[in-house]
């Protein structure tokens, strides 16, 4: 069974790099950003952080090297905060999650639109036969 500590030091990070980057981070290249996942490896060595940012392309790609740029100062934060042993680097990953949503809504709403064709071409159908399950007795 896996241990609970990296699981405490994962959102413990998650909260700490949260705060730092609203309240000193001052980057105007840092974007609306959310923190959205920590996962922290057995051994408390590397801790990846996956990030999300409102706004397009150009957005995404300034947070990144804003987020880059200040990788030493948050990494120092969390060291100071945290007291391990041994500060675990930092690396951001953009998560895929919303543009992963958004796709599975396109994917939904398609469905529904199939289905409503599906319904209006059921509506006016009729059968082949009266039953087509009846049986002709040929007696």
């Amino acid at each position: 069974m896996p241990s609970k500590r990296p699981l405490q030091v994962a959102d413990r990070i998650k909260e700490l790099i949260a705060n730092t980057l609203e309240l000193r981070v001052k980057d105007p290249r840092l974007g609306f950003i959310t923190i959205t996942d920590v996962r922290v490896t057995g051994d408390l060595q590397q801790a990846s952080i996956f990030y999300t940012v409102l706004g397009d392309n150009a957005a995404r790609e300034s947070t990144a090297a804003a987020l880059n740029s200040a990788k030493g100062m948050l990494r120092s934060e969390v060291g100071r905060s945290l007291g391990l042993r041994v500060t675990p680097s930092l690396e951001f990953f953009l998560d895929g999650m919303a543009e992963s949503a958004s796709a599975m809504n396109d994917l939904i709403e398609q469905m529904h639109k199939a289905d409503a064709e599906v319904a209006k071409l059921r509506a006016g159908a009729k059968p082949v036969s009266e039953d087509p399950y009846k049986k002709h007795d040929p007696r």
